[in-house]
């Protein structure tokens, strides 16, 4: 019985999926990932007293950005999504972006199936090292904490800041700090090479500096460069 439910709650995710993603059937499908992440970070920010904390920005090592990620279940819930990951250098300009996949799962009462935006500020090296090294369960090999909105959140605490990683997400119009422990996040191998030409590691494009920032990434980086690094 548990297997068929399992079973069934796969194909209920794998379905919510198929449609929902407007990536999935396109040829440049990665190149709109990108172009897709910058659009979910400006509508956030756009957002009258609800946006991320610019002295939070300032200060993060990198951000992750998972649009349309879909959560589904029946018993047994999933969620799945693709994105990208971009980090600062010491200097604190922007890498490309990584393509990563993130996935978890919960169990409880549950029916039905939503897409939404995660957003996540990588505070610290060690979080990022963590991500380099295969999968990265969040909660596990790295802190992780529901970051604050708004303006008046902008002095943020210690703790806050010390915490690996702060999330966020955006359902419905609603964005809200989030914890999101659990999920699995992993590099997407098929889609890197897609996107640069050549299969190549998320190491070598954000750290080794071995490809060029993708001009579907521009918007992304012009937003971003709005909030220089505040060390």
């Amino acid at each position: 019985m548990r297997n068929a439910i399992v079973l069934l709650t796969a194909i209920f995710i794998f379905s919510a999926i198929s449609p929902a993603s407007s990536f999935s059937l396109n040829d440049n499908k990665w190149t709109k990932l990108v172009e897709e992440s910058g659009k979910v970070l400006g509508d956030v920010q756009r957002m009258p007293d609800q946006g991320i904390p610019e002295d939070l920005l300032r200060s993060s090592q990198g951000i992750a950005i998972f649009p349309n990620t879909v959560s589904a279940g029946f018993v047994f819930g999933g969620k799945y999504g693709q994105g990208i990951i971009m980090i600062r250098d010491k200097n604190g300009q922007w890498s490309p972006p990584a393509l990563f996949t993130i996935a978890g799962g919960s169990i409880g009462w549950q029916i039905g199936g939503q897409a939404t935006d995660f957003v996540l500020l990588i505070m610290n090296r060690r979080s990022i090292d963590g991500i380099l090294q295969s999968q990265f369960k969040l909660g596990a090999d790295a802190n992780i904490a529901a970051g604050p909105v708004g303006r008046t959140a902008e002095a943020s605490t210690d703790a806050q800041l010390k915490g690996g990683i702060l999330s966020y997400s955006r359902s419905r119009g609603l964005f809200a700090g989030v914890k999101l422990e659990g999920a699995v996040i992993a590099q997407h191998w098929d889609g890197d090479e897609a996107l640069y030409g050549r299969p190549i590691s998320a190491e070598s494009i954000m750290i080794k500096g071995m490809v060029k920032m993708p001009e579907s990434a521009n918007d992304l980086v012009k937003l971003l460069n709005r909030y220089p690094y505040k060390k």
